[in-house]
């Protein structure tokens, strides 16, 4: 095991007008509030629904993938360097996208996730 689900988190053009939409139909609370960030959840520690602002956002066109959907999964690691190298080994691209307490890969298939602390 590389680390734990933290957090999905889906792409919108608000989330404060999202996130009370997914508070109410999944029973979660809000955990995490910022400008263009808010994430909702049962609890610490156990994984969470996370909504990003995104600037010119077009919505899914499901099934159609014209336009495909847009959510990742934050993975929560113990050392960033040591899941980086292990994410890697088993076949993940790094993007170059390298910041404080995250890092941003994509999967085999190209689907974006990120690697957290």
């Amino acid at each position: 095991m590389i680390g734990k689900l933290h957090a999905t988190v889906i792409d919108c053009p608000d989330p404060a007008a999202l996130a009370p939409f997914y508070e109410e139909l999944l029973g979660m609370a809000r955990v995490e509030t910022e400008d263009d960030w808010i994430t909702i959840g049962y609890a610490e520690g156990i994984p969470a629904v996370a909504f990003q602002q995104v600037e010119n956002y077009r919505a899914p066109e499901w099934p159609d993938q014209e336009v495909p959907q847009q959510f990742h999964l934050d993975v929560m690691v113990d050392d960033l360097d040591e899941a980086e190298r292990q994410v890697l080994e088993h076949g993940a691209t790094d993007t170059g996208k390298k910041y404080e307490h995250f890092r941003v890969f994509l999967d085999p298939a190209g689907h974006p996730f990120c690697i957290v602390h």
